[in-house]
């Protein structure tokens, strides 16, 4: 546990990536390849059920196992031998049938897929709590108009609804990736040695093993990682969408724009000198996990050049990186649910904003109306000139217009923001529709 153990990841996920959960994960592998070994008459029942009995995580000493794994240079040695010794204590006999034809890898990587099933269980839920989130707040502001900003600058009028609809269908597409990629990732690994089985890890068994943990019976992937691969990129780019969000919010609540602000709580945003401010604390640490999950993905993508049947380094390179990977993007998506769910939104600072360049915004609506008589290139560079009139006299740019191109009869409307969202609050009711 770190000091920022509770700040960048969620508590549940840190639970489900505990010494102990992965240990009894690893304990899990081990008893059910027991379990199906037994059954398909490859070692006694009694056997089976005595090593079943003592996969207890309670018998296992987790400090010295922490001491002892840098011995074999991975958990499954050191686990395995305290697991024989347990059951040696009891049943001598018994204790001939552990870890029977496995090896390492398999217990880890089975006990690794048996991890991420949680999450991305734990996934699926909070992404459904999310989108419901974001549609809530499309629907109640799809009329709502604000800015849109291009390259940081005042651009011309969407909706708000149109913002965040945007957010949705990232949200939804992300949804969407982990439902494909859990059919490919969510697979045993039981092949032994070298990915060849041999006479205790056969087909049968195999079939068994993965239906007792409610996995997909996988061909051989032990050097092969592209499937969880596929997984560590769909979280990158969740993580990436998720931080996409966080950096609009965070944006639209500086002082200057105050048009949306993170829900207020006692003493959430405060600076430890300045008593006026309120920090975009939710999306600074949103936007600090976006900033390190592409590094531990492409870790992951670097980890997949594995040598031969089993790789000395790369496959180890995994074990903390994804596992950073799954937490950082989980934390992300736990506080992207209460930003949205407590998200405070200032219309009329909205409304206020389109007017702060004097009419400038409206400049491409008005070279429109204007091309039909002048033509596309000529009503460019004459609103062109009318912006910079603007601009160096401070008038709106709706005057300088009345004042110069008189041809325009229909000003009024040209200048109404409501008459420059383009298609926002269409193209969001179509989005709406998805969903409804």
């Amino acid at each position: 546990m770190s000091l920022y153990s509770e700040t960048f990841y969620s508590n549940e996920i840190n639970q489900l990536f505990s010494n102990r959960s992965v240990i009894t994960n690893m304990l899990t592998a081990e008893a059910t390849l027991a379990k199906a070994q037994a059954e398909l008459g490859l070692i006694p029942v009694e056997a089976a059920e005595i090593i079943e009995f003592s996969c207890n995580v309670e018998y296992i000493d987790i400090d010295k196992l922490i001491t002892d794994i840098k011995l074999g240079g991975n958990a499954a040695i050191p686990l395995v031998q305290q697991l024989t010794k347990v059951i040696k204590n009891s049943n001598f006999e018994a204790s001939k049938y552990v870890h029977f034809g496995a090896t390492s890898q398999d217990i880890i990587d089975t006990a690794s897929i048996l991890s991420i099933k949680e999450v991305i269980s734990w996934m699926e839920d909070k992404l459904i709590t999310l989108e419901q989130a974001l549609l809530n707040i499309t629907k109640k502001h799809q009329n709502t108009i604000m800015i849109g900003r291009t390259l940081m600058q005042q651009a011309r009028p969407i909706t708000f609804g149109l913002k965040t609809a945007n957010w949705l269908e990232s949200i939804t597409r992300s949804k969407l990736r982990l439902q494909t990629v859990k059919t490919d990732v969510l697979q045993i690994q039981l092949s032994g040695a070298v990915g060849s089985g041999n006479n205790n890890i056969t087909d049968e068994v195999q079939i068994k093993f993965a239906e007792y943990l409610n996995l997909r019976n996988a061909s051989l992937w032990q050097s092969q990682r592209d499937d969880l691969n596929e997984f560590a990129s769909v979280l990158g780019i969740l993580s990436g969408s998720l931080g996409k969000i966080a950096k609009d919010i965070s944006l639209m609540m500086q002082t200057e724009v105050g048009e949306a602000f993170e829900g207020a709580q006692e003493g959430k945003g405060g600076s430890s000198t300045m008593p006026h401010k309120r920090n975009p604390v939710t999306c600074a640490l949103i936007l600090s996990n976006s900033t390190r999950t592409p590094g531990l993905v492409s870790t992951m993508l670097s980890s997949m050049i594995q040598e031969h049947e089993r790789s000395a380094g790369y496959w180890h390179a995994e074990w903390e990186t994804l596992t950073q990977l799954i937490g950082l993007t989980c934390g992300s998506l736990e506080k992207s649910i209460d930003l949205i769910e407590n998200l405070e939104v200032e219309t009329e600072r909205m409304l206020q904003n389109i007017e702060i360049t004097n009419g400038l915004i409206y400049a491409e609506k008005v070279a429109f109306a204007l091309s039909s008589t002048l033509g596309k290139m000529q009503a460019h560079e004459a609103i062109k000139k009318a912006c910079k009139l603007s601009i160096s006299t401070g008038k709106h740019l709706k005057q300088i217009i009345i004042e110069t191109h008189t041809e325009i009869d229909n000003i009024d409307e040209l200048f109404q923001p409501e008459n420059a969202i383009g298609n926002s609050i269409k193209w969001v009711e179509k989005i709406i529709y998805r969903y409804s």
